[in-house]
């Protein structure tokens, strides 16, 4: 007696159903990157304006943090706001390619 193996779906199925992922994941990655951010660090002294590509589109600084004799303070405050700027970007994108991804966007290089 022949032992009976569940039939999963074949081999063009599961082709196909790759290359629907990589097509939504090109869109979605498209649609990120065409998205704009803003962020405000430094309890709102700076206001940092990303995009998806992770290019700063602009930097706002609050007058007050602006002290000729204190650059250190002014340098520090831009990084911060720059690292949560790009922080930001790489949160928004890792949860919106789960969505595409689903189990398999834990597997680095899977796409």
């Amino acid at each position: 007696m022949k032992a009976m193996v569940p039939k999963g779906p074949s081999m063009n199925e599961m082709l196909r159903q790759a290359q629907k992922m990589q097509e939504d994941m090109q869109n979605k990655q498209a649609e990120l990157e065409a998205k704009e951010y803003d962020v405000s660090a430094g309890g709102g002294v700076i206001k940092i304006k990303i995009n998806g590509k992770r290019e700063i589109l602009s930097i706002d600084l609050a007058p007050e943090i602006v002290d000729p004799d204190d650059i250190d303070t002014l340098n520090d405050i831009i990084v911060a706001g720059v690292n949560e700027a790009i922080k930001k970007v790489n949160a928004d994108a890792d949860e919106e390619m789960k969505k595409v991804t689903g189990p398999l966007g834990g597997m680095p290089g899977m796409f």
